[in-house]
């Protein structure tokens, strides 16, 4: 069985993996233009997240972030 050497496999963007980790959880989303969203992650696909965000009463709605717009996904702390 043959296993790659090193530097062979190929790279994942971080923020796409902390993204795939994250899927179900509450997360903030740091964007790189200087704002912050939050929500739950719902889906990482085609170079984006999708987020499902709190509007106002009772409406909730799905948004879609590029990869590229986003510096970092910060999963929610426990409560203390």
């Amino acid at each position: 069985m043959l296993t790659p050497g090193p530097g062979s496999m190929p790279s994942v963007n971080p923020i796409v993996q902390k993204a795939m980790y994250n899927i179900g959880r509450p997360v903030g989303v740091s964007l790189r233009n200087g704002q912050g969203v939050s929500g739950v992650l719902c889906n990482v696909q085609n170079d984006q997240i999708f987020l499902l965000q709190y509007l106002y009463a009772s409406q909730f709605a799905t948004f879609h972030y590029r990869i590229n717009e986003i510096a970092d996904i910060l999963p929610y702390p426990s409560c203390q």
